[in-house]
C-alpha cells in the first residue's frame, strides 16, 4: 500500500495464468496432450505447428486477473478491495498449483 500511494502513474494489479509449453514429436502426441489438458480444466490450451514442422502444445490455465488500481497517481480503489484482490489471486495461484 505504501508503494501504491507513492505511485505517480497508472498501476495495474495483474495475475498471469499457468502456462506450460511442450514440444511434441508427432501431431498425435500433441492432440492427446491437448485432450488431457482440456479435460483437466485447462480450456485455453492449444497446438501450434511452426514453419519448420515444430509441434508445440501449450497447456494454459484460464486463471488470469488484471485490475487497474490507480490512474495518473490517483488511487481508484479502497485498501479493502486490494486485500480482496490479493486473496483472489492467491486462490488462483493455489488452483494453478
Amino acid at each position: 500500500m505504501t508503494a501504491l500511494k507513492k505511485a505517480t502513474g497508472d498501476v495495474v494489479f495483474k495475475f498471469e495464468p499457468f502456462v506450460l509449453h511442450v514440444l511434441c514429436r508427432e501431431l498425435q502426441d500433441a492432440q492427446l496432450l491437448h485432450s488431457v489438458a482440456v479435460d483437466s480444466g485447462f480450456r485455453n490450451s492449444g497446438i501450434t505447428v511452426g514453419r519448420g514442422g515444430k509441434i508445440t502444445m501449450a497447456v494454459r490455465s484460464t486463471h488470469c486477473l488484471e485490475v487497474p488500481l490507480s490512474h495518473k497517481g490517483r488511487l481508484m480503489v479502497s485498501e479493502e478491495y486490494i486485500e480482496f484482490l490479493v486473496r483472489v489471486a492467491n486462490q488462483k495461484m493455489e488452483e494453478n498449483i
